[in-house]
Protein backbone atom coordinates (compact mmCIF):
# COMPACT_ATOMS: atom_id res chain seq x y z
CA UNK A 1 0.00 0.00 0.00
CA UNK A 2 3.25 2.37 0.95
CA UNK A 3 4.87 1.63 -2.82
CA UNK A 4 1.65 2.43 -4.29
CA UNK A 5 0.86 5.99 -2.59
CA UNK A 6 4.52 6.40 -3.28
CA UNK A 7 3.82 5.79 -6.82
CA UNK A 8 1.05 8.11 -7.43
CA UNK A 9 2.64 10.76 -5.28
CA UNK A 10 5.76 10.72 -7.22
CA UNK A 11 3.43 11.57 -10.64
CA UNK A 12 4.33 15.12 -11.34
CA UNK A 13 1.33 16.03 -12.68
CA UNK A 14 -0.20 14.90 -9.69
CA UNK A 15 1.51 17.11 -7.18
CA UNK A 16 0.78 19.98 -9.23
CA UNK A 17 -2.40 19.98 -9.70
CA UNK A 18 -1.99 19.65 -6.12
CA UNK A 19 -0.01 22.45 -4.84
CA UNK A 20 -2.54 24.31 -6.98
CA UNK A 21 -5.72 23.55 -5.61
CA UNK A 22 -3.67 24.46 -1.98
CA UNK A 23 -2.91 27.81 -3.36
CA UNK A 24 -6.24 28.42 -4.50
CA UNK A 25 -7.92 28.19 -0.46
CA UNK A 26 -7.90 30.84 1.34
CA UNK A 27 -5.75 30.14 5.00
CA UNK A 28 -8.82 31.28 7.23
CA UNK A 29 -10.84 28.54 6.03
CA UNK A 30 -8.50 25.81 5.79
CA UNK A 31 -7.72 27.18 9.38
CA UNK A 32 -11.52 27.33 10.22
CA UNK A 33 -11.76 23.86 8.43
CA UNK A 34 -8.58 22.04 10.37
CA UNK A 35 -10.17 23.23 13.70
CA UNK A 36 -13.66 22.04 12.93
CA UNK A 37 -12.18 18.72 12.33
CA UNK A 38 -10.23 18.64 15.53
CA UNK A 39 -13.76 19.40 17.22
CA UNK A 40 -14.98 16.75 15.40
CA UNK A 41 -12.29 14.27 16.19
CA UNK A 42 -13.40 14.96 20.30
CA UNK A 43 -16.67 14.85 19.40
CA UNK A 44 -16.30 11.11 17.62
CA UNK A 45 -14.14 9.87 20.80
CA UNK A 46 -16.85 11.34 23.32
CA UNK A 47 -20.13 9.39 21.97
CA UNK A 48 -17.93 6.24 22.29
CA UNK A 49 -17.13 7.41 25.35
CA UNK A 50 -20.66 7.34 26.21
CA UNK A 51 -21.57 4.46 24.77
CA UNK A 52 -18.90 2.35 26.45
CA UNK A 53 -20.27 3.71 29.61
CA UNK A 54 -23.49 2.84 28.69
CA UNK A 55 -22.77 -0.62 28.10
CA UNK A 56 -20.53 -1.15 31.47
CA UNK A 57 -23.74 -0.25 33.16
CA UNK A 58 -24.63 -3.69 33.30
CA UNK A 59 -21.58 -4.59 35.70
CA UNK A 60 -19.74 -1.51 36.64
CA UNK A 61 -21.26 1.94 36.76
CA UNK A 62 -18.09 4.48 35.04
CA UNK A 63 -18.47 7.65 35.05
CA UNK A 64 -18.37 10.24 31.97
CA UNK A 65 -14.72 11.46 32.98
CA UNK A 66 -13.62 8.04 33.71
CA UNK A 67 -15.28 6.35 30.66
CA UNK A 68 -13.40 9.04 28.47
CA UNK A 69 -9.55 8.58 29.88
CA UNK A 70 -10.38 4.58 29.48
CA UNK A 71 -11.49 5.29 25.81
CA UNK A 72 -8.12 7.66 25.01
CA UNK A 73 -5.94 4.96 26.78
CA UNK A 74 -7.05 2.14 25.17
CA UNK A 75 -6.35 4.27 21.58
CA UNK A 76 -2.85 4.48 22.27
CA UNK A 77 -2.39 0.73 22.86
CA UNK A 78 -4.59 0.40 20.10
CA UNK A 79 -2.42 1.41 17.19
CA UNK A 80 0.85 -0.79 18.18
CA UNK A 81 -1.47 -3.94 17.86
CA UNK A 82 -3.43 -5.62 14.80
CA UNK A 83 -7.17 -4.58 13.98
CA UNK A 84 -6.95 -2.66 17.17
CA UNK A 85 -7.09 -5.87 19.73
CA UNK A 86 -4.98 -3.98 21.85
CA UNK A 87 -7.85 -1.19 22.89
CA UNK A 88 -9.68 -4.34 24.78
CA UNK A 89 -6.69 -4.03 27.02
CA UNK A 90 -6.05 -0.65 27.25
CA UNK A 91 -9.89 0.11 28.24
CA UNK A 92 -10.86 -2.38 30.67
CA UNK A 93 -7.75 -1.87 32.66
CA UNK A 94 -9.90 0.84 34.03
CA UNK A 95 -12.17 -1.75 35.69
CA UNK A 96 -11.94 -3.71 38.68
CA UNK A 97 -10.33 -6.93 38.08
CA UNK A 98 -13.36 -9.29 38.17
CA UNK A 99 -14.98 -7.20 35.80
CA UNK A 100 -12.34 -7.02 33.09
CA UNK A 101 -13.51 -9.97 31.21
CA UNK A 102 -17.21 -8.44 31.15
CA UNK A 103 -15.52 -5.48 30.16
CA UNK A 104 -14.08 -7.47 27.05
CA UNK A 105 -17.46 -8.57 26.43
CA UNK A 106 -19.53 -5.52 26.78
CA UNK A 107 -16.09 -3.94 23.83
CA UNK A 108 -16.81 -6.40 22.17
CA UNK A 109 -20.89 -5.70 21.76
CA UNK A 110 -20.04 -2.08 20.97
CA UNK A 111 -17.97 -2.91 17.97
CA UNK A 112 -20.49 -5.56 16.82
CA UNK A 113 -23.00 -2.15 16.64
CA UNK A 114 -20.29 -0.23 14.59
CA UNK A 115 -19.82 -2.69 12.07
CA UNK A 116 -23.50 -3.42 11.34
CA UNK A 117 -23.55 0.35 10.68
CA UNK A 118 -20.36 0.23 8.31
CA UNK A 119 -21.15 -2.93 6.77
CA UNK A 120 -24.76 -2.62 6.29
CA UNK A 121 -24.20 1.26 4.66
CA UNK A 122 -21.08 0.25 3.31
CA UNK A 123 -22.09 -2.62 1.10
CA UNK A 124 -25.84 -0.53 0.28
CA UNK A 125 -22.66 2.20 -1.45
CA UNK A 126 -20.93 -0.49 -3.16
CA UNK A 127 -23.80 -1.73 -4.85
CA UNK A 128 -24.51 1.41 -6.00
CA UNK A 129 -20.93 1.64 -7.40
CA UNK A 130 -21.20 -1.24 -8.89
CA UNK A 131 -24.36 -0.62 -10.87
CA UNK A 132 -22.76 2.72 -12.32
CA UNK A 133 -19.32 2.65 -13.01
CA UNK A 134 -18.47 -1.04 -13.18
CA UNK A 135 -19.77 -2.93 -16.67
CA UNK A 136 -21.71 -5.95 -15.76
CA UNK A 137 -23.87 -8.15 -17.34
CA UNK A 138 -27.56 -7.33 -15.57
CA UNK A 139 -27.83 -10.91 -14.33
CA UNK A 140 -24.28 -10.56 -12.62
CA UNK A 141 -25.82 -7.05 -10.91
CA UNK A 142 -29.04 -8.61 -9.94
CA UNK A 143 -26.78 -11.58 -8.14
CA UNK A 144 -24.36 -9.10 -6.54
CA UNK A 145 -27.75 -7.31 -5.15
CA UNK A 146 -29.36 -10.46 -3.70
CA UNK A 147 -26.06 -10.90 -2.20
CA UNK A 148 -25.98 -7.84 -0.77
CA UNK A 149 -29.54 -7.90 0.87
CA UNK A 150 -28.88 -11.48 2.19
CA UNK A 151 -25.54 -9.99 3.54
CA UNK A 152 -27.12 -6.84 5.05
CA UNK A 153 -29.81 -8.77 6.78
CA UNK A 154 -27.39 -11.56 8.40
CA UNK A 155 -25.50 -8.47 9.62
CA UNK A 156 -28.99 -6.83 11.17
CA UNK A 157 -30.00 -10.63 12.88
CA UNK A 158 -26.80 -11.14 14.05
CA UNK A 159 -26.56 -8.09 16.37
CA UNK A 160 -30.43 -8.09 17.37
CA UNK A 161 -29.92 -11.80 18.23
CA UNK A 162 -26.75 -11.87 19.93
CA UNK A 163 -28.26 -14.64 22.29
CA UNK A 164 -27.57 -17.57 19.57
CA UNK A 165 -23.71 -16.41 19.76
CA UNK A 166 -24.26 -17.11 23.35
CA UNK A 167 -25.84 -20.49 22.97
CA UNK A 168 -23.23 -21.77 20.04
CA UNK A 169 -20.22 -20.69 21.89
CA UNK A 170 -21.35 -22.34 24.87
CA UNK A 171 -21.22 -25.73 22.93
CA UNK A 172 -17.60 -26.08 23.11
CA UNK A 173 -16.19 -27.01 26.31
CA UNK A 174 -13.30 -25.02 26.66
CA UNK A 175 -15.86 -21.88 26.76
CA UNK A 176 -18.07 -23.30 29.68
CA UNK A 177 -15.63 -22.46 32.02
CA UNK A 178 -16.23 -18.84 31.35
CA UNK A 179 -20.30 -19.69 30.93
CA UNK A 180 -20.85 -16.81 33.53
CA UNK A 181 -19.18 -14.23 31.63
CA UNK A 182 -21.22 -15.00 28.44
CA UNK A 183 -24.25 -14.13 30.55
CA UNK A 184 -23.74 -11.25 30.12
CA UNK A 185 -24.83 -10.91 26.80
CA UNK A 186 -28.33 -11.65 28.11
CA UNK A 187 -28.97 -8.69 30.43
CA UNK A 188 -28.28 -6.24 26.70
CA UNK A 189 -31.85 -6.52 25.18
CA UNK A 190 -33.21 -5.04 22.22
CA UNK A 191 -34.02 -1.18 23.39
CA UNK A 192 -30.27 -1.55 24.72
CA UNK A 193 -29.02 -2.84 21.52
CA UNK A 194 -31.30 -0.45 19.81
CA UNK A 195 -29.69 2.44 21.94
CA UNK A 196 -26.25 1.03 21.51
CA UNK A 197 -26.74 1.11 17.46
CA UNK A 198 -27.72 4.64 17.58
CA UNK A 199 -24.45 5.72 19.66
CA UNK A 200 -22.38 4.44 16.44
CA UNK A 201 -24.54 6.12 14.26
CA UNK A 202 -23.69 9.22 15.68
CA UNK A 203 -20.40 8.33 15.27
CA UNK A 204 -20.27 6.86 11.98
CA UNK A 205 -22.23 10.78 11.32
CA UNK A 206 -19.47 12.50 12.64
CA UNK A 207 -16.77 11.40 11.11
CA UNK A 208 -17.84 10.91 7.70
CA UNK A 209 -18.58 14.97 8.43
CA UNK A 210 -15.00 15.20 8.67
CA UNK A 211 -14.39 13.97 4.88
CA UNK A 212 -16.98 15.99 3.76
CA UNK A 213 -15.73 19.05 4.93
CA UNK A 214 -12.30 18.42 3.83
CA UNK A 215 -13.41 17.40 0.43
CA UNK A 216 -15.79 20.19 -0.17
CA UNK A 217 -12.71 22.68 0.75
CA UNK A 218 -10.35 20.77 -1.54
CA UNK A 219 -12.09 19.98 -4.05
CA UNK A 220 -15.56 21.72 -3.95
CA UNK A 221 -16.45 20.14 -7.62
CA UNK A 222 -17.15 16.89 -5.84
CA UNK A 223 -20.87 16.32 -6.49
CA UNK A 224 -22.61 15.76 -2.73
CA UNK A 225 -24.11 12.25 -3.26
CA UNK A 226 -21.23 10.50 -5.62
CA UNK A 227 -18.95 11.79 -2.42
CA UNK A 228 -20.98 10.18 0.11
CA UNK A 229 -20.99 7.04 -2.00
CA UNK A 230 -17.30 6.98 -1.88
CA UNK A 231 -16.96 7.91 1.66
CA UNK A 232 -18.92 5.27 2.82
CA UNK A 233 -17.59 2.36 0.32
CA UNK A 234 -14.08 3.89 1.84
CA UNK A 235 -15.19 3.51 5.67
CA UNK A 236 -16.22 -0.68 4.58
CA UNK A 237 -13.27 -1.56 2.76
CA UNK A 238 -11.01 -0.33 5.88
CA UNK A 239 -13.03 -2.43 8.20
CA UNK A 240 -12.16 -5.42 6.48
CA UNK A 241 -9.15 -5.33 5.53
CA UNK A 242 -6.87 -6.46 8.20
CA UNK A 243 -4.29 -3.45 9.60
CA UNK A 244 -2.49 -1.75 11.81
CA UNK A 245 -3.51 1.68 13.20
CA UNK A 246 0.34 3.12 13.03
CA UNK A 247 0.77 2.12 9.40
CA UNK A 248 -2.94 2.30 8.30
CA UNK A 249 -2.48 5.69 6.47
CA UNK A 250 -0.69 3.28 3.45
CA UNK A 251 -3.79 1.27 3.35
CA UNK A 252 -6.62 4.45 3.81
CA UNK A 253 -4.64 6.73 1.29
CA UNK A 254 -4.78 4.42 -1.53
CA UNK A 255 -8.15 2.73 -0.76
CA UNK A 256 -9.12 6.60 -0.93
CA UNK A 257 -7.08 7.26 -4.12
CA UNK A 258 -8.70 4.40 -6.34
CA UNK A 259 -12.42 5.00 -5.79
CA UNK A 260 -12.44 8.80 -5.71
CA UNK A 261 -10.45 8.24 -8.95
CA UNK A 262 -13.90 7.50 -10.35
CA UNK A 263 -15.01 10.94 -9.30
CA UNK A 264 -11.81 13.18 -9.52
CA UNK A 265 -8.44 13.51 -11.10
CA UNK A 266 -7.60 15.04 -7.68
CA UNK A 267 -5.83 11.71 -6.26
CA UNK A 268 -3.34 13.16 -4.10
CA UNK A 269 -5.58 16.02 -1.88
CA UNK A 270 -7.88 12.37 -1.27
CA UNK A 271 -4.61 10.99 -0.01
CA UNK A 272 -3.99 13.97 1.65
CA UNK A 273 -7.24 13.91 2.91
CA UNK A 274 -7.21 10.24 4.13
CA UNK A 275 -3.60 10.85 5.75
CA UNK A 276 -5.25 13.75 7.99
CA UNK A 277 -8.10 12.25 9.03
CA UNK A 278 -6.19 9.13 9.76
CA UNK A 279 -3.64 11.13 12.01
CA UNK A 280 -6.42 13.30 13.59
CA UNK A 281 -8.37 10.26 14.68
CA UNK A 282 -6.23 8.06 16.05
CA UNK A 283 -2.37 9.32 16.21
CA UNK A 284 -3.51 12.08 18.39
CA UNK A 285 -5.92 10.41 20.63
CA UNK A 286 -3.51 7.80 20.96
CA UNK A 287 -0.98 10.14 22.22
CA UNK A 288 -3.66 12.04 24.46
CA UNK A 289 -4.42 8.44 26.10
CA UNK A 290 -0.65 7.73 26.41
CA UNK A 291 -0.52 10.61 29.05
CA UNK A 292 -3.86 8.44 30.60
CA UNK A 293 -1.54 5.24 31.16
CA UNK A 294 0.16 6.46 33.99
CA UNK A 295 -3.04 6.20 35.55
CA UNK A 296 -3.72 2.30 35.70
CA UNK A 297 -3.02 0.57 38.53
CA UNK A 298 -2.45 -2.80 36.89
CA UNK A 299 -3.07 -4.78 40.37
CA UNK A 300 -6.35 -3.38 41.70
CA UNK A 301 -7.72 -1.71 38.77
CA UNK A 302 -8.48 1.67 39.97
CA UNK A 303 -7.34 4.89 39.23
CA UNK A 304 -4.90 6.81 40.91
Amino acid sequence: MLWYCYKLLTRNDALTDFRDLVRGIQPIIFWICFFTVFVLMFINWFVEALKWRFLCMQFQPINIPKAVVSVFCGLSWAVFTPNRIGEYGGRVLFLRPRKRVFGVIAMLIGAISQMVITNVIGIAALCWFIGTYLDISSVAYLIICVFSLVYMTFFLLLYFNLNFINKWLLRFKFVLKFKRFFKLIFRYRSSYLRRVLVYSMVRYVVFTSQYCLLLQVLIPELPLFEMLIMIFILFFVQSALPSLDLFDVGVRSATASYFFGFITTQTVAVMAIAACIWFVNLIVPAIIGSFFNFKINFFNGRSN
